[in-house]
């Protein structure tokens, strides 16, 4: 096996494991199977903001963890992303439980569309530091990378963290679902067909260096 480049800490004083340098694996690597499907909450748009609107309703804001998961294809840095209807994309993650800490949350999202463990108590899930946060001021609006500054009661927070894989994992993942590799080059100012958040991974990720490891 070799390594691509040196390893460098990051003395920033940014959270998680502070490493500018991301080390990758290639997709070969990993294996893929299925597992019985997550049934859908809503029928349509309409009905999903209106649970939104419920929600918030019964418990403000909706805190939303989500993890980016990197793996190498064509020597290019690849994001895992789910398909949800053969149509819009997704990353692995969701809305927080009252009192649930980020990283707890996140692991047992992850779990639940990842892995066969449904809870992550068992699963080596590796978060690491939090990249990005983007704030939605109404239900029906697109979010903001930033908090604006007349937005007093925020509908939504999510925030983006970095999940660092193994050298090899099974991913079982719910039969309507897809999970599939996305290059970065093909999500950069993509927000048609990916959405502002996902379209702007590789802004975030920009100040990192990928050390693709190869067989």
């Amino acid at each position: 096996m070799e390594d691509g480049e040196t390893f460098h800490r990051n003395d920033s004083g940014d959270g998680g494991g502070g490493s500018n340098v991301v080390e990758i694996y290639p997709l070969s690597r990993y294996f893929f199977g299925s597992k019985d499907a997550i049934p859908d909450k809503d029928d349509c748009l309409a009905d999903r903001i209106q649970r939104m609107k419920a929600n918030y309703a019964a418990r403000g804001m909706r805190t939303c963890v989500h993890g980016i998961l990197l793996v190498e294809l064509f020597q290019h840095p690849h994001v895992l992303l789910l398909q949800v209807r053969n149509s819009f994309f997704k990353l692995p993650g969701g809305r927080l439980r009252p009192g649930e800490s980020d990283v707890e949350g996140l692991k047992r999202k992850l779990s639940r569309k990842l892995s066969s463990e449904e809870n992550g108590t068992t699963d080596d899930w590796q978060i690491d530091e939090r990249i990005g946060m983007w704030w939605r001021s109404d239900f029906e609006t697109l979010p903001f990378p930033y908090l604006p500054p007349n937005l007093r009661r925020p509908k939504e927070c999510t925030k983006l963290f970095l999940v660092k894989l193994p050298m090899t994992r099974h991913f079982i993942v719910p039969r309507n679902l897809k999970l599939l590799a996305v290059p970065l080059c093909q999500l950069h100012d993509n927000s048609e067909t990916y959405g502002p958040i996902i379209s702007g991974i590789p802004q975030l990720l920009s100040k990192f260096s990928f050390n693709i490891i190869q067989d």
